[in-house]
């Protein structure tokens, strides 16, 4: 299986290289337009800045290649955030995969929110045979509204998409890739589709 994982100078990549490493699968880290379009499964993962991160995929046309991508692809964290329409992280316009917008928690409590929280989940195939109330690991300052691409909920301040899903677009905003067992039965659950 060809597993593309998207290169716009993303923080934790490698995290995400190694968890995929532990399921057998060798991952191509690329910004490679072609290879990425004809790749089986497509991960779009990473820590960033939402506004940088976005200048990085206009100047090498993928923000026009991620939208248009027909095989599954898995947004994780800053990748989920930037599938949405808009940031607030700079204002800035993203992908527009996902009909939600992506806002920045109210300081009522720490924020980054960092650390363990549970998921609230559907029957989606991403969390297929996941423990029951599932804890994922998450590390955010933004976070994408609720709406009815909306598959999974958290709730740290207020509720927010923990998971989204249209067509062939999944994402998270949790790290699958430092999320212990559960984690890793989502990235099998993704590869597996």
């Amino acid at each position: 299986m060809n597993v593309a994982i998207i290169e716009y100078n993303a923080g934790n990549v490698q995290s995400v290289i190694y968890a995929l490493a532990r399921l057998g699968i060798a991952p191509v880290l690329t910004d490679d337009k072609e290879y990425i379009a004809k790749a089986d499964k497509v991960i779009f993962p990473g820590q960033g800045e939402a506004k940088s991160a976005m200048r990085y995929l206009k100047e090498k046309g993928l923000d026009v290649l991620i939208p248009a991508l027909k095989q599954p692809v898995l947004g994780i964290c800053i990748g989920l955030q930037l599938l949405c329409n808009h940031s607030e992280e700079g204002d800035t316009p993203c992908l527009g995969v996902f009909d939600l917008a992506v806002k920045k928690f109210d300081p009522l409590l720490k924020v980054p929110h960092v650390g363990w929280n549970n998921i609230d989940h559907t029957e989606n195939l991403l969390f297929k045979n996941l423990s029951p109330n599932a804890y994922l690991y998450y590390v955010h300052s933004y976070y994408a509204t609720i709406g009815p691409e909306t598959v999974a909920v958290t709730n740290y301040i207020n509720p927010f998409s923990a998971a989204l899903k249209k067509d062939n677009f999944y994402a998270v905003q949790a790290h699958p890739e430092k999320s212990g067992k559960d984690g890793e039965k989502i990235l099998q659950n993704f590869l597996n589709l």
